[in-house]
């Protein structure tokens, strides 16, 4: 209906869908289609992105609920996590023992333990605003030794380390290659390449581990591969046997990018990073 977070699990791919106040999740082992919508202490209302663990328990970052809702495999309600004040979660990222949750009015990025779910800090500093402060951080991802934020008030992809140290940041308001104006989705890959989804450009930028520009794709939709409305992206290494067949001959498939589009008639479009074999 209107998706937005995404984001992939062994063979399953797990869509947020607002429209619906639930997920949808796919199984391309199985090629079964499921709605997720639970009721009771785990019913959804605004579900804006999603993670799983390596333990495959589903976290789903709630607007409306202003809390981040936890299920397990089997997607059984197992807790809920308020954020301070009631602050609004826009997305969750799961790494080890961690759970990071940014959240959007808080100006932050709050960390909580996966064991016990209790608070434990949260980063930046809010007492000032220097080039370290958040403005409204919307998506976050987190790669092997940086966490990657899109802040969508300072138009700008602001990087810390898991510590909440910051290092660099890159981007800025503007309407030129390697600027944003609405930055979301966020995701990188095990080069270390770095993707951010601009709702506004209604494209994806690829830039390297040092915030330099690579390359764009998407744009305006006006057929297969454009974007309407972008929300989210998700970076997959499980499921490339699935997509072989629609690649051509004379390249190798590395990788899969998912992106949600938030209207049109591609809800959720794939590429697929190739190169020549």
């Amino acid at each position: 209906m209107k998706p937005y977070g995404i984001t992939s699990h062994k063979h399953k791919i797990y869509i947020c869908d607002t429209g619906i106040g639930g997920l949808e999740i796919l199984d391309l082992e199985k090629k079964s289609f499921e709605y997720f919508v639970p009721v009771g202490m785990g019913q959804l209302q605004f579900p804006l992105n999603c993670a799983v663990d390596k333990e495959g328990f589903l976290y789903v970052a709630d607007g409306n609920r202003r809390q981040v809702v936890v299920f397990n495999e089997q997607g059984k309600f197992v807790n809920a996590i308020t954020l301070r004040d009631q602050k609004k979660p826009t997305d969750v990222q799961v790494q080890g023992s961690k759970i990071m949750i940014s959240a959007l009015d808080d100006h932050s990025i709050h960390v909580y333990n996966k064991v016990d779910f209790e608070f434990e800090t949260s980063f930046p500093s809010q007492e000032s605003k220097d080039e370290h402060h958040l403005y409204q951080p919307a998506n976050i991802t987190l790669g092997d030794s940086l966490v990657y934020i899109s802040d969508i008030g300072a138009c700008r992809v602001m990087t810390y380390s898991p510590e909440g140290t910051y290092r660099f940041s890159f981007g800025g308001p503007g309407k030129d290659f390697g600027q944003f104006t609405r930055p979301k989705g966020i995701a990188t890959d095990r080069e270390g390449n770095i993707y951010v989804v601009d709702a506004a450009f209604e494209n994806v930028q690829i830039f390297n581990s040092g915030g330099q520009l690579l390359m764009n794709f998407g744009g305006i939709y006006k057929g297969k591969g454009g974007m309407w409305l972008p929300a989210d992206i998700a970076i997959d290494y499980e499921n490339i046997e699935f997509f072989i067949p629609f690649v051509e001959s004379g390249f190798r498939l590395m990788h899969l990018i998912y992106v949600t589009n938030q209207y049109g008639p591609d809800k959720v479009s794939v590429y697929g990073f190739i190169e020549a074999k």
